[in-house]
């Protein structure tokens, strides 16, 4: 594998960089942000990528916020956007089930393990689903709970499909409900396989982290709608008809983002080091992915291009 060129502090590489696309993939944690924290400089370098005529997508395998939460949070941090810019995996997940898996009756329902931005975006496109939020499911597991999943009393019979995001009130009932969907036919999908995902300067466990008791428990793996799935880049490509040779994508991880990129055959990946990985990782003989170019933060993009 060839060796990424780093580009921080050198302004004609950068600039020849910026030129040689017309789109970039961005992803937000730890990329444009950790946690409520943006990281120094990210709105400057994002108007200097669109002075330049580039257009911008984020491209998030957070499935906890719909595309409206993930614009409230983009305005409170005052980094200008719009719902069409934004593109996470609770959408790409919705997009898939609605326009591509198809549910038909009675088996067009939807058990969510996941938060309200997955239910959200669930009802955008009209997908009836149970589970979720649902504050019933928020509790310990009894005896009676036990007989009516054992019987499938306390199963929806309409439910055709399971779709894992990261839930943070997860709980024995819900990998329960989920299993014994899964072993009757239902569909698995995850939102995304991130084992964690960057905050507060460290790392939690992530939407693959619930995901994956469900998958040793079924011996089946869940397609993922997340980076680096090729099913969420074709979505994105179809949605904003990007040229792929011409399409950068930028991220911190190399399992998901960078990933992503190469397998889509993208023109290049950008890897920052604000989030999860290090040059170690790549440079390491079983490193799963290598990035094209790499700098030390965002907004280095832009300290060099203005020089």
């Amino acid at each position: 594998m060839s060796k990424p060129k780093y580009l921080t502090g050198d302004s004609a590489a950068i600039n020849e960089f910026i030129d040689r696309f017309d789109v970039f993939l961005l992803d937000c944690d730890g990329v444009i942000w950790s946690g409520d924290h943006v990281f120094e400089g990210v709105p400057e370098t994002l108007e200097l990528l669109r002075s330049r005529g580039k257009k911008i997508v984020f491209v998030t395998n957070n499935s906890t916020k719909s595309r409206e939460d993930y614009l409230k949070k983009f305005t409170s941090l005052g980094i200008p956007s719009n719902v069409e810019e934004i593109f996470g995996s609770a959408y790409s997940s919705a997009i898939y089930i609605s326009r591509i898996l198809k549910l038909q009756p009675p088996k067009n329902k939807v058990f969510v393990i996941g938060e309200a931005g997955i239910e959200h975006e669930l009802r955008s496109e009209n997908i009836p689903f149970i589970g979720g939020t649902d504050p019933a499911l928020r509790r310990d597991i009894t005896e009676q709970d036990r007989q009516g999943l054992a019987d499938g009393s306390l199963l929806d019979p309409d439910v055709g499909c399971v779709l894992a995001g990261l839930d943070l009130h997860i709980n024995y009932l819900k990998l329960a409900h989920a299993l014994q969907y899964i072993r009757r036919g239902a569909v698995f999908l995850a939102t995304n396989t991130d084992s964690t995902f960057p905050s507060h300067h460290t790392v939690f466990p992530g939407a693959g982290s619930i995901s994956a008791p469900l998958a040793y428990m079924t011996g089946r793996q869940p397609l993922a709608l997340g980076k680096p799935s090729q099913a969420m880049l074709d979505a994105i490509e179809g949605k904003f008809q990007l040229d792929r040779a011409r399409a950068c994508m930028v991220g911190d991880r190399l399992d998901t983002d960078i990933k992503f990129g190469i397998e889509g055959r993208l023109g290049g990946t950008l890897a920052v080091l604000t989030g999860v990985n290090r040059p170690a990782d790549w440079e390491a003989d079983d490193a799963v992915a290598v990035p094209a170019f790499y700098v030390d933060k965002l907004s280095d993009l832009r300290a060099a291009a203005e020089q």
